[in-house]
């Protein structure tokens, strides 16, 4: 995700179009990337700072950043990166003055540019025996769009510090958290126009990203969805409108709501006719796009915002929440996917005005 002074009055995320490729057994797999609903270790947090936009942007998020650790804690570890000493104080604070216990919570000191975790931050696979490894990809603020080099540094100084092995994938491709979706079974979701940009990775063909998505994430098969580069920062991320809320089911919206959101209407036919790699029908979850349009608590009017971008933590389901009626209607749905867990509001009316939600600024540390 990107910030504000990047984005398009629309916002975020509509890219589609179906081109399958299935890949042979397992062969080329050496790590598997578990899914979001697999068990974690904690989740990553980028706490906002004041050194990149300045504190008025750092005040009109601290609330949610709270709101997220009080949750999180409560089922996982949570892991805060704060920009420097002086943050972390600041942070303790916020959260000894809110009544956050801090059992479940620590800090780790690394300057970054911004907050989005989701798409700079480490991603966790593991290999054939279960051990776990750091996958450190390439980033580069979505196509040079914004400062990137304190972010990209994130993943190394992780592993490092953390004793994780890493893999090192600068040089291989550059690849961002929220342009890649996984079911858990095999199969990716990802817009072309986030991948095979020339602006992240010139002169990649689709097969030479298909490999690597096998090699380094455990893909058998790769929906390729056409996206739309330029429209806002991330050159369609999918994780706004489209995801796989489970292995057999992808949760989006309905027709009028994609639309809305400036999906063509043949991505929304391909995107509805996706199948699963045993060439089965994914079943469909639709949620209602807000029934308002949203407005910041500085009182910026934004449009209507969407409720995919939710996260699903050991024991809660966080989902964005925008002071509308359809909060309650979204969060209904969403329960029912995910009986075992308590789904919990998170107010994003001010991230959302920075270019994302919840699952932008998450990350998950499998167990």
């Amino acid at each position: 995700m990107g910030n504000l002074l990047l984005l398009l009055p629309t916002l975020l995320f509509s890219c589609t179009k179906e081109i399958a490729t299935p890949v042979p057994g397992d062969t080329g797999i050496v790590y598997t990337m578990p899914e979001e609903s697999a068990p974690h270790e904690g989740t990553w947090l980028q706490w906002p700072h004041e050194y990149q936009y300045g504190k008025t942007f750092r005040n009109r998020l601290d609330a949610t950043w709270i709101a997220m650790t009080k949750e999180l804690r409560q089922g996982e570890k949570v892991h805060i990166i704060a920009y420097d000493q002086t943050e972390q104080e600041r942070i303790t604070a916020l959260l000894e003055q809110e009544n956050v216990p801090l059992s479940n919570i620590d800090f780790s000191i690394y300057p970054t540019d911004d907050v989005w975790v989701r798409d700079n931050g480490p991603i966790y696979v593991k290999d054939k025996h279960g051990q776990l490894f750091i996958e450190d990809w390439g980033f580069n603020g979505w196509g040079r769009k914004a400062a990137y080099d304190n972010c990209n540094a994130i993943p190394a100084k992780i592993a490092a510090d953390r004793h994780i092995q890493k893999i090192n994938l600068n040089s291989v491709m550059v690849n961002e958290g929220g342009s890649v979706e996984i079911d858990g079974k095999g199969v990716l979701m990802a817009c072309k126009s986030s991948v095979l940009n020339e602006n992240r990775n010139p002169g990649m063909t689709q097969q030479q990203a298909e490999e690597i998505f096998t090699k380094y994430l455990g893909i058998r098969k790769v929906i390729w969805l056409e996206g739309k580069a330029g429209l806002e920062i991330t050159d369609m991320h999918i994780d706004g409108f489209a995801r796989f809320a489970n292995a057999s089911t992808i949760i989006t919206m309905n027709n009028d709501d994609l639309d809305y959101w400036q999906v063509p209407q043949d991505d929304i036919n391909t995107l509805y006719a996706a199948t699963n790699s045993q060439s089965l029908n994914y079943k469909f979850v639709k949620v209602p796009l807000t029934q308002n349009e949203v407005v910041t608590t500085y009182g910026k009017n934004l449009g209507k915002a969407s409720y995919i971008n939710y996260y699903i933590a050991n024991n809660s389901v966080l989902v964005p929440n925008y002071n509308d009626p359809n909060d309650a209607v979204a969060m209904n749905i969403i329960q029912q996917l995910y009986p075992g867990k308590k789904v919990v509001g998170i107010d994003c009316r001010n991230l959302f005005a920075n270019g994302g939600m919840v699952h932008c600024v998450t990350q998950q540390q499998p167990r």
